[in-house]
């Protein structure tokens, strides 16, 4: 599943690129098209979201509101669209769960398959304009500085997919080596690729850790994640201190790797509540110039049997997110110093 979440993501982003070059069609939804669209989402509301029983109320409330007639006058695609997801979080405000209104957008479904397991698998399965990009995304998404006081400075904008990533990241970690402690700042980070948090995460442990599950809607089967044995670059190990900045903008995967280092108690998380979204999704087509994004796996953590699913994590030391690095630096100096010892709560 992970693979077509990532090939359908990069090919949206490579088809809006080429839109922005060509004129847009004029499309105005008439009734035809809102009926074939809005049974088309319903039906894979049904089919794929992880929670079947919400499908089916999200279809009821739906369908009630076909039939008072509340869509009839939404002429314009995007606001139809804004309006079919303000009534579905009306019954569970899941945050990947999305109605998108793309006019001329081609897209295309795939077959799912396993990730790739090694470079050259995953250079075979991609095109370049794919790995371009990929790599391109993989080399904004680390930064990497120091702060003085043999403090590291991680900076994690994305989680991009572990493969192309994996470089970066072992970089990171041998320029970061001999640094005392540690910040990562994940205050804008937009979330990613699971397996890369598990990559990440492998540089901070000291043995094999088992991480989340993700439980499929579609083979009710859960894979368990753990972290890896085999990493390029230098460990961090168990026992230097991190902080870990999060806030509002910190998503989906950038949740996971705060959520899961604090459930083990391997880091002190500091900033304001993140935002609050654990489901991966898969992307689907529910008409001519409309898909849905649909949750249709489920995090569970192998730590807490949870998630921070509609509640965000909680950091341990709140601070705004504009103040969370002076708060991180004061403290980890203090650290260093032989002053207090950091704050872990857990989730």
């Amino acid at each position: 599943m992970k693979r077509i979440v990532t090939v359908i993501a990069i090919s949206l982003v490579l088809a809006v690129f080429w839109l922005a070059f060509k004129p847009r069609p004029e499309v105005v939804v008439d009734r035809a098209m809102r009926t074939a669209m809005i049974d088309a989402l319903v039906a894979k509301l049904n089919d794929h979201y992880v929670f079947p029983e919400k499908a089916r109320q999200f279809e009821a409330v739906l369908r009630q509101r076909e039939q008072e007639g509340r869509y009839d006058k939404t002429k314009d695609g995007y606001r139809l669209a804004t309006q079919l997801t303000a009534d579905i979080h009306g019954v569970a405000k899941d945050q990947h769960l999305k109605v998108r209104f793309a006019p001329g957008l081609d897209l295309v479904s795939e077959m799912g398959e396993a990730p790739a397991a090694t470079q050259a698998e995953w250079e075979q399965r991609t095109n370049f304009l794919e790995r371009l990009m990929m790599r391109r995304t993989a080399a904004r998404a680390v930064k990497v500085e120091r702060l003085g006081d043999n403090v590291g400075y991680l900076k994690i904008s994305s989680f991009p997919d572990a493969l192309p990533v994996a470089g970066k990241f072992g970089a990171a970690m041998d320029e970061l080596a001999d640094t005392g402690g540690l910040v990562v700042d994940l205050r804008k980070n937009d979330g990613g690729d699971p397996q890369a948090v598990a990559l990440l995460i492998s540089y901070f442990v000291d043995r094999p850790t088992r991480l989340n599950d993700i439980w499929d809607r579609e083979t009710g089967n859960a894979v368990q994640h753990w972290t890896h044995d085999k990493l390029v670059g230098n460990r961090y190990g168990g026992s230097k201190p991190i902080l870990i900045l999060v806030g509002p903008r910190t998503a989906s995967a950038g949740e996971d790797f705060a959520y899961t280092m604090q459930a083990l108690k391997r880091a002190t998380v500091i900033g304001d509540r993140t935002w609050g979204g654990a489901h991966p999704m898969g992307f689907y087509r529910i008409g001519e110039h409309f898909f849905a994004q649909i949750p249709n796996q489920r995090s569970i953590s192998s730590i807490t049997g949870t998630n921070w699913e509609g509640r965000g994590v909680k950091p341990d030391i709140a601070a705004a997110p504009d103040q969370a690095l002076g708060v991180a630096r004061d403290m980890m100096r203090r650290r260093l110093q032989g002053g207090a010892a950091l704050a872990v709560a857990g989730p």
